[in-house]
């Protein structure tokens, strides 16, 4: 009777290390095909294709940056300002334009000493008082943007550059 005990407990022991062994197994595999299948999800099912993001959008091009300068190559407008304190104010601008077309860049380098002129001007009828504030600066801005893109009008039949920028304005 022992060994019937002994025998019967083996065979139970042996069918439980068996039901073990393939429990994992199948624990295994499914965490490796889970896995697999959530990777494939997250790197293959992202982003889209190339082709797929140019047919969506229209491809945007970078801005490009070109500075407006006198003849002689000073990178800066150096004016006298007109003030209800009757003294001398002088104003020094850095100025940038902003477009996204090398046409547009080649046009402006071409005509930049009728630019430098009528931005001279401009420069040159403004109030110290007026531009103290942000809003002044911000006008003149807006009045110099729309002067260039006259001229790039005139030139090349379109306004060409998108805004002017100031880089360095300093008013004394």
């Amino acid at each position: 009777m022992a060994e019937e005990a002994e025998k019967d407990s083996a065979e139970q022991g042996g069918g439980k290390s068996k039901k073990k062994l393939i429990i994992i197994i199948v624990l295994a595999l499914l965490i490796v095909l889970g896995g697999g299948g959530a990777a494939a999800f997250f790197l293959l099912g992202g982003d889209p294709s190339p082709e797929e993001t140019a047919s969506a959008e229209p491809a945007r091009k970078d801005a490009i940056y070109t500075k407006i300068r006198t003849l002689e190559g000073k990178p800066m407008f150096v004016v006298t300002l007109q003030s209800d304190d009757e003294a001398r104010h002088y104003m020094q601008a850095y100025v940038e334009a902003k477009s996204r077309d090398q046409e547009v860049v080649d046009a402006l380098e071409l005509h930049m000493p009728l630019v430098v002129a009528r931005l001279n001007t401009l420069f040159s009828t403004q109030k110290f008082e007026t531009l103290m504030t942000i809003e002044g600066k911000r006008a003149m801005r807006e009045q110099a943007t729309q002067t260039v893109q006259s001229i790039m009008q005139d030139k090349i039949g379109r306004p060409g550059i998108e805004t002017i920028l100031f880089t360095n304005l300093v008013m004394q």
